[in-house]
């Protein structure tokens, strides 16, 4: 049926509700390229005005998902699942996740993302792995799956070609903050990927996109509507991003670290191991994956079986096998090294109260870990190593962070905006001590 993208538009602004008919009428006029980008960039800032239904965004998100080539694993033994995060730094549990949930009989098919905006990117972190190939096309990807039961791929041209589209021109129409908008580019991706379960790790906080718990929730749960309306099992956890994740920030640095933690290193100083936060949140949500995938009868025995398979070595081991499946033929890892090494000393006795965690992103984007535009490259050896969590004391001259970095100029700028966005006051009496998950929301 055709209709007039003008009265759409204005259907839109006036806040009612389209129907699925109208809906998908706009996504393929689009992605086809007969609907003007003028026409869609006023659809779009209507709907971050006015918002969409539940319904709405379900449908959305099913058109947008139905706009390319979807994956099929219903023949498998395996049940199929994997695990999606909003976004954060020094996010790296993917890294982890996979290889246990993998070893513990499961299929995991991972269609992954780059660094967007302050956050990072599972894929560049892979990347930086010598070898390591995260653009196989979808029949090797389905292959390795069906195989060796792991695979992290980057999105492909055949997968939602709707949402990239759309995404395109969101950001430079200043309509990415939509919730709906979100939630349906999200969730089209996963559906597309052929699972049959998802867990969410929905964060809040200064680095995150969504600032508060209660913002995170809702998101969480139009999340988990769409998915279970269209057919996912769905668990969500709302995760604090009020402070960076673990001990380093950056694509090879994460890597390591990640590797670290599946050799069963510790990093501890002061009394403070920097790879619990890691380890911990990447147990909760591979325990999660495996309880939905029917492994375990609870997410209590999902945990517990998650941490079996990774202080045996079973994970490491299925870490390894993919590496070598996509072309890292080298074991250990080559490292990258950068030339400049800083220390971020702190200006006064104190103890750290909060930090501004968006500005540690935007600091790690300045020195190459991720990009101001799509076509920047980024840079594997840059990164940060974080040293004074919250609620730590620090002294006068005592570094808060290290900055590595291949350029002088820039881990200058850095320092500067590290500095800026830590705050230290002379007691701790009033540092709030937040947990790492703040809630589980599940119907199952």
């Amino acid at each position: 049926m055709d209709f007039l993208p003008a009265q759409l538009i204005s259907k839109k602004k006036m806040a009612q509700e389209h129907s699925v008919e109208e809906l998908d009428f706009l996504i393929k006029e689009f992605t086809e390229d007969r609907l003007p980008k003028y026409q869609m960039s006023a659809w779009l800032m209507a709907t971050c005005f006015n918002g969409l239904t539940k319904s709405e965004t379900s449908n959305l998100t099913g058109l947008m998902r139905d706009s390319g080539r979807k994956l099929d694993f219903s023949n498998l033994s395996s049940f199929a699942v994997d695990k999606h995060s909003t976004g954060g730094v020094g996010d790296k549990t993917s890294l982890i996740i996979g290889p246990i949930v993998a070893a513990a009989g499961l299929a995991v098919p991972m269609m992954a993302g780059r660094g967007l905006g302050h956050t990072g990117g599972t894929i560049d972190k892979l990347e930086s792995i010598n070898g390591f190939n995260t653009r196989l096309n979808l029949d090797r990807f389905h292959d390795l799956v069906t195989e060796n039961k792991l695979s992290i791929i980057g999105q492909t041209e055949e997968i939602c070609p709707a949402d990239k589209k759309l995404y395109g021109l969101r950001d430079v129409t200043s309509t990415v903050d939509s919730i709906y908008l979100i939630c349906a580019s999200i969730m089209s991706k996963k559906l597309a990927e052929g699972i049959g379960g998802l867990v969410m790790d929905v964060k809040y906080g200064s680095g995150a996109f969504m600032k508060t718990p209660e913002q995170a929730e809702e998101l969480a749960r139009l999340l988990q509507f769409i998915g279970e309306s269209n057919g996912l099992k769905m668990t969500s956890f709302i995760t604090n991003m009020n402070q960076p994740i673990g001990r380093f920030i950056g694509n090879w640095l994460e890597v390591k670290e990640c590797i670290d933690i599946m050799e069963g290193q510790t990093f501890v100083e002061n009394g403070h191991d920097f790879y619990s936060d890691t380890k911990e949140l990447s147990l909760t949500l591979a325990g999660a994956m495996i309880f939905i995938g029917g492994k375990a009868a609870n997410v209590d025995e999902g945990y517990k079986k998650a941490k079996m398979l990774l202080e045996s070595g079973h994970a490491l081991e299925k870490f390894k096998e993919m590496c070598y499946n996509q072309g890292a033929s080298n074991w250990p890892i080559a490292p990258h090294k950068a030339t400049h090494k800083m220390a971020v000393l702190s200006p006064k006795d104190g103890f750290v109260a909060s930090i501004n965690t968006e500005q540690i992103g935007w600091a790690s984007v300045k020195i190459g870990v991720g990009r101001t535009k799509t076509t920047d490259p980024v840079d594997s050896a840059a990164g940060i190593e974080w040293v004074k969590p919250i609620g730590h004391k620090v002294l006068e001259g005592e570094p808060i962070a290290f900055i590595y970095s291949n350029s002088d100029s820039k881990i200058i700028e850095a320092s500067t905006m590290i500095l800026d966005a830590v705050e230290i006051t002379d007691s701790d009496s009033n540092i709030k001590n937040e947990p790492l998950v703040a809630k589980y929301i599940s119907s199952l």
